[in-house]
């Protein structure tokens, strides 16, 4: 059986239940109404499936029993004892205890990272919302720090905001910590990035470990020295050494004890150096030990660059190497270009070649293995094999002394884009678990390949090989930063190329801003390889973003002057018959000039017939180009014209003639953005026209879709108001709390679209009768979408149903008072038939003397519109007490699935009828009606 999905209000209510508190303590506790508790407490008692409020305080008092056995957060299991370091242990508690960011710095291999995990499971029971590791080696890119630390904590992308942007809204208000493992490599990213965090998730605190302080004024540093030697053999390097030299098989004798206490001074107690020597000591015991590395220290003592410590662990790795036959020597090195675990396979590929023979690399990582210089991790996919981030880079500087960096780096870039090819030729349902395994080499590939001129062919190749799949795998952000790499990395039309895709994933990511910058970065691009007519083009794109995503520009709304500028520039780069160009330069004048998409910079003269022929000559030329997303662009603007024009059918029928195009054609970062729009406009278009369950249908398909996934505001936004004009209350009240929550993170963003859905909302908690809340939606709906729209539109709709049921007929009349034409850009579009509609039922019960010019005009606008035919048929039935027909428009709106206006009709029949209607009211969770005196209906 399914869990019970529990909203954080709901959740908030049930242990104050527990607490045994009444409805009022729980309303004033919470600062909600008494009537809000008592909807939660009856969702509860379904949801959980209990008999009365006694069994939810159980229930409650068995959750927090739960949760307080609940097991320390997950940590990195170590293989190991961890031993010694009292009192480094108990300072750096107390240190992460008082400070935000406390880095443990120190040496390689001293033992940071096992000193840090013992820190964090003594601490995890101090942090509400626990630890989390983040271990950063795989991280070869300092921007990606705060992609690696989300992918740990389970926060995904945004459309529309950058993965930091979406991780710092997700830890706003948690009270964790954060461990953040080797941050030496990308220090340049953790600094900026933890200083962010910071400053905004005041619940957080950062334990860091790095081979050198991150360089913030806010670190508190805290040293970490090598292991104790105070106590000789029974000190905690001593310690250590007996302990890890018992697990391969023979304890040392209490009398070799000064010994191994001179070997571990000898290494200086570094942790990685005892640890390795101890695994060595059942095969050469101490004399062979000490022998060994007494050579090794002598010959690499000193250095330009080294301390004493670090000549200490150096002399360990070059002793466990040296140990090596040649081929082994070779291979470790060589495997050393991988950063994600490998497989013999991929290790072939790479580090096969001579003296190493490629048929000798599986024993050879077999013999790695055994001497723990590679781990080896099983995995569904066979053996795999990784080298500690310490002999990564000991076999790097290996790699340049043996002079076969480039060459071995060069073999991994091959192997990367041959992975990368197969990624994208294999498919299959594995294919996100593949990806997964390789990503990092093929970031780490891309990085050393950028930087060198003569791979500049082949960076370009990989950094495209990783946008395909990374947009696949809803990394947004990366996959626009991967084709403007890949831009960067070549010229002429391939470089407009990349720059087009990018500006696709921008759309999906709702920023309107960057597809803007991007057309006309590709137009430039275009532009000086000769292209003429891709240029013109994606001139003509970057006009048409400016004002068909007006909506979606983070920062300031170009300036019509400037976009007729590019109009005009694309217009004069235009040759010989083109019809790409054709079909783009049609769809910027149908924005710009005409304004079909009705921005927030268009001119207010357009007339809506000159409109209409401006996008419908779009189409055509869309469709003589044969470009399926030019020819969905083209629909919205006839679209959006038509609703100006108040052909709302026509409107509906070219939004879903989009998603028909769409559905065959090429998958791809534009067609993906274009599917989105299209499936946004199917709903608020079936809106307009009554078909309730189409735009139910719609938006149910919007919300499902991967890119949205974290985006709850923008993907459940025409759900939310279908619901709420069908009166499906508890859906509308479960989807407003993703939308609420998902709206603050993404950091309070208007829309058009996001308007609508908390003005509905707010609607529903009028007709529940529960006032606070609306007001509270209300508030929401000011700061969501457009105050005219809500003044004139949408707002207009919603508040006369409110008044209406609540019996305030006059207040509803004057509510819709101005005749349609005089708010046409803000009802013409989706809500043209709701208001006209609503407009003449209040002038019927409000006793206007016009109420009957208004009932006939109404019906010739609504005629085809099920809902608001039978708002009409209502209002008409009303004024001329014909009950035959009211109840007939009561079965119209049960057809329709409006159970909302059903019930409200029953109510208004009387008698007989007003008890279901009454209950039926009752079962949606809504208020009664405000009483009526009897109509005398005719006969």
């Amino acid at each position: 059986m399914s869990t019970p999905v529990i909203s954080a209000r709901e959740a908030d209510v049930l242990a104050l239940l527990g607490e045994h508190l009444s409805n009022a303590e729980i309303a004033a506790r919470l600062f909600i109404s008494v009537r809000t508790v008592e909807s939660h407490v009856s969702s509860l008692l379904r949801k959980l499936e209990v008999p009365d409020r006694r069994a939810l305080s159980r229930h409650a008092g068995e959750a927090t029993r739960a949760e307080q056995a609940r097991p320390a957060p997950a940590l990195p299991a170590p293989l190991t004892a961890f031993v010694g370091r009292t009192r480094e242990r108990g300072e750096l508690a107390a240190a992460v205890t008082a400070r935000r960011l406390v880095t443990a710095v120190g040496l390689g291999g001293v033992g940071k990272t096992r000193l840090a995990l013992a820190v964090a499971a003594d601490a995890a029971g101090d942090f509400a919302d626990g630890v989390c590791f983040v271990d950063l080696v795989p991280v070869t890119d300092p921007g990606r720090v705060g992609a690696a630390v989300a992918a740990a904590m389970g926060v995904g992308e945004q459309p529309g905001r950058g993965i930091d942007d979406a991780l710092v809204a997700a830890l706003a208000d948690r009270q964790a910590l954060l461990v953040l493992d080797n941050c030496e490599q990308v220090r340049d990213g953790v600094a900026p990035f933890l200083e962010r965090l910071l400053v905004a998730c005041p619940g957080i605190r950062v334990l860091a470990t790095s081979r050198a302080r991150l360089m913030v004024p806010f670190e508190w540093v805290f040293p970490v020295p090598p292991l104790s030697r105070v106590g000789g053999g029974a000190s905690e390097a001593a310690a250590l050494f007996l302990e890890r030299a018992a697990a391969v098989g023979r304890a040392p004798a209490p009398a070799e004890r000064d010994r191994i206490a001179e070997l571990c001074e000898r290494l200086d107690g570094m942790a990685l150096a005892i640890e390795l020597a101890a695994a060595r000591w059942s095969t050469l015991g101490l004399d062979g030990l000490a022998a060994g590395l007494g050579d090794q220290l002598r010959i690499l003592a000193g250095g330009p660059r080294a301390d004493g410590r670090h000549r200490s662990v150096r002399a360990v790795l070059d002793w466990s190497h040296d140990l090596l036959e040649p081929q082994d020597r070779a291979l470790l090195r060589r495997v050393s270009a991988f950063v994600a675990p490998f497989t013999a396979e991929a290790a072939a590929d790479v580090a096969g070649f001579a003296p190493l023979e490629t048929a000798a690399v599986a024993d050879g990582l077999g013999r790695l293995a055994e001497q723990s210089l590679l781990a080896v991790t099983p995995s569904d996919t066979g053996t795999r094999y990784q080298a500690l981030e310490t002999l990564r880079q000991y076999g790097t500087e290996r790699l340049t002394d043996a002079g076969e960096l480039d060459d071995v780096r060069s073999r991994h870039l091959a192997w990367c884009l041959a992975g990368a090819a197969g990624l994208q030729e294999g498919g299959g349902s594995d294919w996100r678990a593949r990806f997964d395994a390789v990503a990092e080499d093929l970031r780490a590939a891309l990085t050393w390949s950028a930087g060198r001129p003569e791979q500049r062919a082949d960076a370009c190749r990989l950094a495209l090989s990783l946008a395909e799949p990374a947009f696949t795998r809803n990394l947004l952000g990366e996959a626009q930063q991967r084709y403007e790499q890949a831009a960067s990395l070549t010229a002429g039309v391939d470089a407009a190329a990349a720059l087009r895709q990018a500006a696709g994933v921008a759309g999906c990511r709702r920023l309107g801003d960057d597809m803007y910058r991007l057309h006309r970065a590709a137009a430039e691009a275009a532009r000086r390889a000769g292209d003429a007519a891709g240029a013109a083009r994606d001139l003509a794109a970057a006009a048409t973003a400016a004002y068909r995503f007006s909506s979606t520009f983070a920062g300031r709304v170009p300036p019509a002057d400037e976009v007729t500028g590019l109009l005009a520039a694309a217009r004069e780069l235009t040759g010989d018959d083109d019809p790409a160009v054709e079909a783009a330069l049609a769809l910027a004048e149908a924005a710009v000039v005409a304004d079909a998409f009705g921005a927030v910079q268009g001119a207010p003269d357009n007339t809506a017939p000159d409109t209409v022929a401006c996008a419908e000559r779009a189409v055509e030329l869309a469709r003589r180009a044969g470009d399926p997303v030019a020819r969905s662009a083209a629909l919205d603007a006839l679209s959006g014209a038509q609703s100006w024009a108040g052909e709302s059918f026509a409107a509906a029928a070219a939004a879903r003639a989009r998603i028909d195009i769409l559905t065959s054609a090429p998958s791809a970062p534009a067609r993906t953005h274009e599917l989105i729009d299209a499936l946004a406009m199917a709903a608020a278009t079936a809106v307009g026209t009554g078909e309730l369950s189409a735009a139910r249908r719609w938006g149910s398909r919007l919300a499902d879709r991967p890119q949205l996934a974290e985006v709850g505001d923008h993907a459940t936004s025409w759900l939310l108001v279908a619901d709420a004009l069908a009166g499906h209350t508890d859906a509308v009240l479960t989807s407003s709390v993703r939308f609420l929550d998902a709206w603050e993170q993404a950091g309070r963003q208007r829309s058009f679209s996001l308007g609508p859905a908390a003005a509905s909302v707010a609607m529903i908690h009028g007709l529940r009768g529960d006032h606070e809340a609306r007001a509270t939606w209300l508030t929401i709906t000011d700061r969501t979408g457009s105050e005219e729209d809500h003044r004139h539109g949408h707002g207009a709709v919603f508040d006369t149903m409110v008044l209406l049921h609540h019996g305030d007929a006059d207040a509803a009349l004057e509510r819709v008072a101005p005749e349609p034409e005089q708010v046409w850009k803000w009802v013409c579009w989706v809500w043209l038939h709701w208001y006209t509609a609503l407009r003449a039922e209040a002038a019927v019960l409000a006793g206007h003397p016009d109420a009957r010019d208004r009932v006939a005009a109404a019906r010739a606008v609504v005629a085809g519109n099920p809902v608001a035919t039978a708002l009409v048929d209502r209002a008409e039935a009303l004024l001329s007490g014909d009950l035959p027909r009211l109840l007939a428009a009561a079965s119209a709106f049960e057809a329709a699935d409006c159970r909302y206006q059903w019930s409200r009709t029953l109510l208004l029949a009387g008698g007989e009828h007003a008890a279901t209607g009454a209950s039926a009211l009752a079962d949606l969770g809504l208020a009664p009606m405000a009483a009526r005196s009897p109509h005398h209906w005719r006969p």
